[in-house]
């Protein structure tokens, strides 16, 4: 399984930019391979990306394993202040 996230490039929002530098630190500590699909390359991918997380207003970034949808930024952290980090990638 791989771990993919989807991500915006371009975000008006600091917390948005934030929020996804967090996770791909913590994926890079842990030297965990993974997979970035940028939203703001093409209006399909951000449609695939609130289809699959099953919002229509979900925004980046929003964490896969394989088919498995993890979780968004909050989850992320929530995991981490458990200290189930792996838990939430579904490793």
């Amino acid at each position: 399984m791989s771990i993919t996230i989807y991500f915006s490039s371009v975000s008006g929002s600091r917390e948005v930019k934030k929020q996804q530098t967090e996770i791909f630190q913590f994926l890079d500590s842990k030297q965990i391979k993974y997979f970035v699909k940028d939203i703001t390359v093409s209006p399909d991918l951000k449609k695939e990306m609130r289809d699959k997380v099953g919002n229509p207003e979900a925004l980046p970034p929003q964490v896969f394993n394989g088919n498995k949808y993890c979780g968004d930024y909050q989850a992320f952290f929530n995991a981490v202040e458990d200290g189930k980090p792996e838990t939430f990638f579904k490793l």
